[in-house]
């Protein structure tokens, strides 16, 4: 029997703000980069923006995870939810469509996070120094390589790129540990590196605000700002000032979708909290949604309250492309640097200090250092799962990590191809987010449109789920319009998962992929056993619908000579989803008249499903039975292609096949009788 690696359930819990911390690596560090983010993409409403993102997470973005999560706390999330309620082929590309855009968020998290850690240390006073001692020009004269090998060495000796390469490197040590599983030690290291980055955070945010107040005039210019005065030509509304924000802050959403980044993170972790002892798994979603609150609380705050004083303080200049507090704007604020309002007045500083700016950067470098740790988790746990659906044999990968090994080399080519340049990579991790919560709305909108009964939970959140489903792909498709890089990403990742999938079905086609059965009464199960122990015995499979029972019997009797002594038992399968690899199906004996038959549903392929019956009836020193088959009239080619993709064709050589493989013994194989 094959192990279908299932998502493991015994992994170790913890209590859920020790959990909080670990996604808080992820969904935290964003407050590295988001605010200069936020206000190159809304200008001066960066503030107003970053509240209309924090509208969407607690209006839209957390009732659907806080369903979900009620559906599926099994670490799945909204694809294994998704794979649950739609079945077949189209499940398993929706599901992989999921994953590619996963494992895109799981790259673009790491090398965007270690892009954004190399700028705040080479933007450190003593990276600064460390810069100047480098030699201008690593490379020989120009024309002495290849053009394109020159020019990728001319990428690589940039700083920023060589840097971020180097730190990814040192960070792939984490990940040898953290595959060996999170460990308390882990944990607590996870929950003192949040807590010491959102101390500081706190610290400069609190230090600028007390700033704002002793500097009254910079609310006003600011207000001033992003309300122009009417004029007899063109007087203005406060209406008109709405909608103006409402469409800034919407054009500029793609990019603030960062901010929303925790979410599907939150499910991968899921399995890590700890319930009651005595309700685990009602414990462990009601810990689980208070999770998702606190997270979702602690992000507003913070984001609000960085984004507006990034936006009112540091220089307007500062925050563009190539300006000091580009992707570094709280740390920008903690080293103490000169702010000016949008009138460019001075305005006194807190001064930190450079100590104290030194000690951020550290904080800051940790913890984006660590981002990806949560999308690791659960790549580690979804990918072997969904893979191994597939037919793509991994328990090798498991064992020696091919799968992360592959992922972190991925890494290092984005990094590269993205010259480790957090602007041009910020649009592919916007599209990944914004697809994951997409395919979140809709796994609860489908979910709940199936809800048996009209409650008011059914009347008030399937339109919900349907309203945030629209509005994430809405976002999606503007994302995707203005920058397609996140797309081609995932897009590469589905790709390559299906063809390695097809050419691995296609090479597995002769292995058994049998679970077991399962029986649907105490008669099937009693009366499997006596099958199993009793003498010879002829199998004779049966396609309802084209002959009865008693006519099939009577041409067996009439064209094969068949022994009358001999037990006939006749075998009706029928595919439940074929594109599933393992299959585990449901056995049913029953008498029609005087004829005994087995009926199997749920089968993946027939031709497997009655490989695995006549290999069972002939273990444990039963004797090996006969099964008979009638020619068919089936083309090849289109048998073929019939098992692959549905389960059916090609019957008799393939149960030949299999048995001959499983079994190798000639003396013990089954004999399969073809006429």
């Amino acid at each position: 029997m094959i192990a279908q690696h299932p998502l493991d359930s015994r992994r170790a819990a913890y209590a859920w703000p020790l959990v909080l911390c670990l996604v808080g690596v992820d969904y935290f560090s964003t407050l590295a980069y988001l605010p200069s983010i936020a206000v190159q993409a809304a200008g001066p409403l960066a503030p107003v923006a970053a509240g209309v993102v924090v509208l969407v997470t607690f209006l839209l973005a957390l009732p659907v995870y806080w369903y979900v999560v009620g559906r599926a706390p099994d670490g799945r999330g909204a694809t294994g939810l998704l794979e649950q309620l739609i079945a077949g082929w189209r499940g398993k590309l929706v599901v992989l469509t999921m994953l590619g855009f996963a494992a895109a968020d799981f790259v673009i998290t790491r090398s965007l996070s270690l892009a954004d850690a190399t700028i705040h240390l080479l933007h450190n006073p003593h990276g600064r120094k460390w810069l100047e001692r480098l030699p201008d020009n690593f490379l020989p004269d120009a024309g002495a390589l290849w053009p394109p090998f020159e020019s990728l060495l001319q990428s690589l000796a940039q700083p920023q790129v060589f840097v971020t390469l180097a730190l990814s490197i040192i960070s792939f040590g984490l990940w040898y540990v953290l595959r060996r599983g999170f460990t308390r030690r882990i944990m607590l290291a996870t929950t003192l590196a949040v807590g010491c980055y959102l101390l500081l955070s706190g610290i400069v945010i609190g230090c600028a605000l007390a700033d704002l107040s002793k500097n009254p005039a910079v609310l006003t210019s600011w207000w001033d700002e992003i309300t122009p005065a009417a004029t007899a030509a063109e007087p203005t509304t406060a209406d008109s000032h709405w909608w103006a924000w409402l469409a800034a802050c919407l054009w500029s959403f793609p990019q603030m979708a960062l901010g929303l980044s925790g979410f599907e993170m939150i499910m991968t972790v899921a399995p890590r909290v700890r319930g009651r002892s005595a309700d685990q798994h009602e414990g462990r979603v009601r810990n689980t949604r208070k999770l998702m609150l606190a997270a979702a609380a602690i992000m507003a705050v913070y984001m609000v309250g960085a984004v507006s004083v990034t936006t009112l303080l540091i220089p307007r200049a500062e925050l563009l492309p190539g300006g000091e507090a580009e992707h570094r704007a709280l740390s920008y604020l903690a080293h103490g640097s000169s702010l000016s309002d949008a009138t460019n007045q001075e305005i006194t500083s807190s001064a930190l200090g450079e100590h104290f700016g030194d000690l951020f950067d550290l904080s800051t470098i940790l913890i984006l250092g660590l981002a990806g740790a949560s999308v690791t988790i659960g790549l580690q746990n979804l990918l072997p799962h969904y893979l191994n659906r597939l037919g793509m044999e991994i328990s090798w990968a498991g064992r020696v990590s091919v799968i992360l090994h592959v992922l972190n080399a991925v890494v290092l080519i984005v990094t590269i191809a993205f010259h480790a340049s957090p602007t041009s990579q910020q649009w592919a991790y916007a599209t990944s987010v914004l697809v994951l919560l997409a395919g979140a709305a809709l796994a609860a909108a489908i979910d709940l449109s199936r809800l048996p009964t009209l409650g008011l939970k059914k009347f008030v959140l399937v339109p919900l789920a349907c309203g945030a489903g629209g509005f994430f792909l809405t976002m999606t498709g503007l994302t995707v319009l203005i920058n397609h890089s996140g797309l081609i990403i995932a897009l590469a990742f589905v790709v390559a998962i299906l063809a390695s999938s097809i050419v691995s079905r296609w090479i597995r086609s002769t292995e058994l992929r049998f679970q077991g059965f399962e029986f649907a009464d105490e008669h099937t199960r009693t009366r499997w056993k006596e099958l199993r122990s009793s003498g010879p015995k002829i199998l004779v499979p049966h396609r309802p619908g084209l002959l009865t029972l008693a006519q099939r019997n009577e041409h067996l009797q009439r064209d094969y000579l068949l022994d009358p002594a001999t037990p006939v038992i006749f075998v009706e399968a029928f595919v439940g989803d074929p594109s599933n690899f393992y299959q585990q199906p449901l056995m049913r004996i029953e008498m029609d008249g005087e004829l005994e038959v087995i009926r199997l549903s749920r089968c993946v392929s027939v031709s497997h499903v009655l490989a695995a019956i006549c290999l069972e009836l002939c273990r444990d020193g039963g004797t090996p039975p006969q099964i008979v088959f009638g020619w068919s009239t089936e083309p090849p080619l289109a048998a073929n292609l019939n098992f692959l993709l549905l389960g059916e064709g090609n019957i008799p050589w393939m149960v030949k096949e299999l048995v001959r493989k499983a079994m190798p013994d000639p003396v013990r194989q089954p004999r399969v009788v073809i006429g």
